[in-house]
């Protein structure tokens, strides 16, 4: 691999932490990322989207960009945690069953890494961020478990999978037509209506077109994104991970994941029914160009919760799904900025537990 391609765009002094640790959670090993200036900052753990995308990951180390956030600046206030949830990146076996990857276990799995996290830094409690597909893993830690977080920061929160499935099947249809694509509009009418729990083929042609018609990055004469192709290509950067890796990222952990069964499970995932209330901070954040996860959805979601705590919506201009740089820099600073909630605690230990 040519050094140029490897090179990264910060590293870790002496006194933090950068390192890659495998753990055993949830009964199968799986893979997270630590990197922090300070052992002394508060921990924020980020759970990627996909599933099966860990983007940003176990490979996102010593990346300033990603999909979702930047980082450089981040490791300066906190110890950030990234993770390879089962079955993706460097978590993946071939011993995970399939049964095992559904969004309940994915919370039971991420709680246990928060604990890991609390534990092994002697912590009472941890930020929390997540994105896309993550935002489902998220949004019912900090409902189930609101003593073991300061606050959440939802990124592309998915909100109820069937409503947003027919607001996309409806742009998908005007799309093809714009487009004047037969074959588009043919496939698209033939799949019928949400909610999709006939069979993966009914999803699985929805979210082709929706890639096709370009639903995840936002681009005009202004705005050029770096391109999925670019940010995919980021993983061959990783000094952490082979291609094996990557293999079993990009085929055999979509095959894991990609069943019929887990698909027609996603219908039935509605926050509006199982997050209504919410005792710590909450805020969201959305692409305003986001045709692939509906910001209207989230929006009507606010309006519903109830937080006991500050609630906020935040759209960024430049950005569908996957952030432009120009975002991804603001949600950087949006997370920094969450410090403030924890502002009455002594900096320097950051609510550590003190041991008699």
């Amino acid at each position: 691999m040519a050094e140029w391609l490897k090179k990264r765009d910060f590293s870790i002094g002496d006194q933090g932490i950068d390192r890659v640790e495998t753990i055993t959670i949830g009964g199968v090993s799986q893979t997270i990322l630590i990197q922090g200036e300070s052992i002394d900052s508060p921990i924020l753990l980020f759970i990627h989207g996909g599933p099966s995308m860990p983007l940003p990951g176990v490979s996102s180390r010593g990346q300033d960009y990603t999909i979702a956030t930047n980082t450089k600046e981040l490791v300066k206030h906190f110890i950030l945690v990234f993770w390879d949830q089962r079955g993706t990146g460097k978590s993946y076996s071939s011993s995970i069953s399939s049964e095992s990857i559904n969004l309940e276990q994915f919370i039971h799995d991420a709680y246990d890494v928060t604990h890991y996290l609390k534990k092994k830094f002697n912590r009472k409690k941890i930020f929390l961020a997540a994105h896309s597909f993550g935002s489902l893993v998220g949004i019912h830690l900090a409902g189930r478990s609101p003593e073991d977080y300061y606050s959440y920061v939802g990124i592309s929160q998915i909100v109820s999978w069937t409503e947003n499935d027919r607001l996309a099947l409806e742009w998908a249809k005007l799309e093809a037509e714009k487009r004047e694509n037969i074959q588009a509009i043919n496939e698209l009418n033939d799949i019928g209506a949400p909610p999709f729990t006939e069979s993966y083929k009914q999803w699985s042609v929805l979210r082709k077109w929706q890639s096709k018609f370009n639903s995840l990055i936002y681009t005009d004469g202004l705005t050029k994104h770096p391109g999925l192709a670019k940010i995919m290509w980021r993983m061959l950067a990783s000094q952490d991970y082979s291609l094996l890796d990557i293999y079993n990222t990009m085929y055999k952990g979509f095959k894991l994941t990609y069943t019929d069964n887990f698909i027609k499970g996603l219908p039935y995932l509605d926050c509006r029914k199982s997050v209504s209330n919410l005792k710590i901070p909450v805020t969201f954040i959305h692409g305003a160009k986001d045709v692939h996860v509906f910001g209207s959805l989230v929006e009507e979601y606010v309006d519903f919760l109830h937080a006991e705590k500050e609630k906020k919506l935040i759209f960024l201009d430049h950005s569908a799904h996957l952030f432009h740089p120009i975002d991804t820099r603001k949600i950087e600073q949006l997370l920094i900025e969450e410090k403030k909630h924890c502002e009455t605690l002594d900096s320097r230990n950051w609510d550590r537990i003190i041991e008699s």
